[in-house]
């Protein structure tokens, strides 16, 4: 069977640039990986096309006598390499030495390139912190500004964060030269995992900080002003830039998160925006109707008038009198649930005068007397 075309295998056109090369290779080797092409039985081979076309076509000499002579250019001692391009790919030590470029081509740029020694792995970015911070309702109104203490840690003022004594640059990790991991080859593929003599940071201290005994950070409590925005409710999260841990080997710091919970209030009941306030009338004004004082979150008050003849459970709103949005726009609303109050402790009189007016009440109570006419028809029919 021949050989396909390497610049067909790639999606090229014939006379493709090195970067167009980079960038087909890249896309097929993503689609044709064997990991993502598990029931795909023909995608190692597919894999192997492609990188034995990649070996060529990225080699400026192989890719002119490729486009020269094609196959032919390296069969019969042509192109060397023991009649396949670049040693070939039949042998297991050579697929191994080409998914190592794979890998390199495919993660290189995330990983920060492969030179520049130890220059990407030198300072590590510090830790994120949490902070959970208690308020009031009437501060989740209001807004607040709070002074909090933090324990962190902070970089080392002997050292300024390189871990060395005297602030000397630490040097570059012999065992993974500077890049922070090492690779070992298993059969057709290539492991890579954080190199264990500088735990990934490419770097050692031969002579750490006493101070800091060589980390580069110290730990410390800071007292921080925290800008808590009106609206604010349970699980609201605040970012603060750069005010987490330190970055070790004088890394950026990470950030400081803070987590708002709300404390129940024993007036108001919140639910988004809106605040509800339960509030207990007498039997008498509830019948009668009238005016009552309610208290408002803002440590104000509002004349609501009830309606005669209320029951326990109707709602009233009081527009604007909610919680504020977090990030602007009109204010929540307010319901005031009346709870119609059983009197209790009666003196004789009272007795009296209610069991006159119970006398008195035939039609005054319509849902008793609609729901006894219902249970009385529903033992009737139970009857028949």
């Amino acid at each position: 069977m021949s050989k396909r075309d390497y610049y067909d295998l790639l999606g090229l056109a014939k006379g493709a640039s090195a970067d167009e090369i980079k960038k087909g290779y890249r896309k097929k080797a993503k689609e044709l990986h064997p990991d993502r092409n598990a029931d795909n039985p023909d995608a190692e081979a597919q894999f192997k096309e492609i990188n034995e076309a990649y070996d060529v076509l990225k080699d400026a000499d192989k890719k002119a006598a490729y486009d020269r002579y094609g196959h032919a250019a390296f069969e019969g001692g042509m192109g060397g390499g023991g009649g396949r391009p670049g040693g070939g790919f039949h042998g297991q030590g050579d697929f191994a030495s080409a998914f190592s470029d794979v890998f390199d081509d495919l993660f290189g740029d995330m990983m920060g390139g492969r030179g520049g020694g130890g220059g990407r792995q030198r300072a590590s970015r510090g830790a994120d912190l949490r902070y959970n911070l208690r308020v009031t309702l009437e501060d989740a109104f209001t807004g607040l500004q709070k002074t909090i203490n933090v324990p962190t840690s902070v970089q080392c003022g002997e050292c300024h964060g390189s871990g060395a004594e005297g602030g000397a640059e630490p040097t570059t990790c012999p065992t993974c030269s500077g890049m922070g991991k090492v690779r070992a080859t298993q059969g057709f593929f290539t492991v890579e995992r954080t190199c264990p003599t500088c735990s990934g940071l490419g770097q050692i201290v031969k002579n750490p900080c006493k101070k800091c005994g060589g980390a580069g950070t110290q730990r410390r409590e800071r007292a921080l002003s925290v800008n808590i925005p009106a609206g604010v409710e349970t699980g609201t999260r605040i970012r603060l830039a750069g005010e987490g841990e330190a970055g070790l080997r004088g890394g950026p710091p990470g950030d400081l998160y803070i987590f708002i919970e709300v404390k129940q209030h024993e007036i108001f009941e919140r639910e988004g925006l809106e605040l509800h306030c339960r509030v207990p009338v007498s039997m008498a004004a509830a019948a009668l109707g009238g005016d009552i004082e309610v208290p408002t979150i803002d440590g104000g008050r509002s004349r609501v008038k009830i309606p005669a003849g209320s029951q326990s459970g109707r709602q009233m709103r009081l527009r604007g009198k909610g919680m504020p949005a977090l990030r602007g726009g009109a204010a929540g609303d307010m319901f005031i649930e009346l709870a119609v109050e059983t009197p209790v402790n009666l003196t004789s009189r009272q007795k009296e005068l209610l069991r006159e007016f119970e006398d008195l009440s035939e039609d005054n109570n319509p849902e008793s007397h609609s729901f006894f006419s219902s249970v009385k028809s529903f033992w009737e029919s139970m009857k028949g």
